[in-house]
């Protein structure tokens, strides 16, 4: 019965997920142990298929979520309309999973689409975790909004309404999970109670990312991987990049380009950069295995998932304080910690490695080293049913 879990037999976890995003890897690791009752998803079967979950257990209410992506590709939807729009996707898929939900013990939602649902969770006698994957809401609208200004660009808006939901579901939830130390110490900044807080970094698909080359000798290939845009720091990359003395330099840059950053890109320097968009997770892995040094110096994020594959496949970091690295690997060992808007600290630590091809093999096997610690999903699906017990 929910609620009154009778000591030994597995729980019976539901989760919501706009997308897929680290949920389907829960999933997975619940579904293995035999937790798994439900996942509710805004993308389609189709797409869903490839995430090995029975179809038995998914659920799907792609009417709104999946036309919106499918029309991006094509067409730059107007930011107020977009803007609409995915607050119905949040809403009404909150509300739809919120009519469907069976009887369980524990009802896991990412932020954003879990107040009504939690609520009526918690009418079933079931526990809410409000599952974060950045840092407080109101944090994060701040530090982006005077990232914007310092660019001269308008500050980012997010609507009251969205406020309200998000802390709502913090006030509403038993639990608020967050992947890394940074995102958590935002929540204590915000006023949330350190004891509703739990940190649980994610873990990585050591299947998919492993070392598949050895970067060549003759040059230094720098590569980002991630939206192409102010909130992961691609700015300050540009500008440190530039600094970098070496005669056979290339900077790849993985993701789709931000419309914030087209408008100020003519501003950066760009020789010897390459914008090659997105790509699938095998030609990103080969490209991680090709590069020396990969860059991530975001402003803000919760726990980017790039940094632990990028060890998987022996490739060095130097990433900001504010990506969630420093839960990933050691400052001097495995790669770098730097501040955030620092283009000379990064400009630094690139021209480093540069210059001392023995320290960048070094940070490279301790890469190696390191993801085999992390372990893959499975050290994270462990925590999750140390928690998911606590609670019940």
């Amino acid at each position: 019965m929910a609620g009154q879990q009778s000591v030994g037999r597995p729980l019976e976890v539901v989760q919501a997920v706009r997308g897929t995003f680290h949920h389907f890897d829960l999933a997975r690791e619940l579904e293995a142990r035999g937790y798994l009752k439900a996942i509710y998803s805004t993308f389609p079967w189709r797409r869903l298929a490839r995430e090995q979950i029975p179809r038995a257990l998914v659920h799907t209410f792609p009417w709104i979520h999946t036309p919106q992506m499918l029309v991006a590709r094509w067409w730059r939807i107007p930011a107020p309309l977009n803007d609409a729009i995915s607050w119905q996707v949040l809403t009404i898929f909150d509300a739809w999973v919120a009519r469907h939900m069976p009887l369980c013990d524990v009802y896991v939602a990412i932020s954003g689409n879990g107040l009504i649902s939690g609520r009526r969770a918690h009418s079933l006698g079931a526990k809410y975790v409000c599952d974060r994957g950045s840092s407080h809401l109101r944090y994060q609208g701040a530090i982006l909004s005077e990232e914007n200004r310092l660019w001269g660009l308008e500050p980012v808006d997010f609507a009251a309404r969205s406020l309200a939901l998000e802390e709502g579901e913090y006030e509403e939830a038993d639990a608020i999970t967050v992947p890394s130390e940074f995102a958590r110490r935002s929540f204590v900044e915000m006023g949330v109670p350190s004891e509703k807080l739990h940190k649980i970094p994610y873990g990585v698909r050591l299947d998919r990312f492993r070392r598949m080359a050895e970067p060549a000798k003759d040059r230094f290939e720098v590569l980002f991987a991630g939206q192409v845009g102010l909130r992961k720091g691609v700015p300050y990359l540009l500008q440190a990049f530039a600094q970098l003395k070496h005669p056979r330099k290339r900077l790849r840059i993985v993701g789709g380009l931000m419309p914030e950053l087209r408008r100020i890109l003519h501003r950066l320097p760009q020789d010897n950069v390459e914008f090659v968009g997105t790509l699938p997770q095998d030609k990103l892995a080969a490209l991680m295995s090709d590069s020396h040094v990969m860059v991530l110096p975001s402003i803000e994020e919760g726990l980017a998932l790039v940094q632990a594959q990028a060890l998987a496949c022996g490739c060095p970091l130097i990433s900001s304080t504010n990506t969630g690295g420093e839960d990933l690997f050691t400052d001097g060992v495995e790669g770098f910690l730097v501040p955030i808007r620092s283009p000379e600290a990064i400009a630094t630590r690139l021209q480093q490695l540069a210059d001392d091809p023995a320290l960048q093999q070094r940070m490279s096997e301790a890469a190696l080293a390191r993801v085999q610690q992390i372990g893959g999903w499975h050290e994270y699906g462990e925590a999750w049913v140390e928690l998911l017990r606590r609670l019940t």
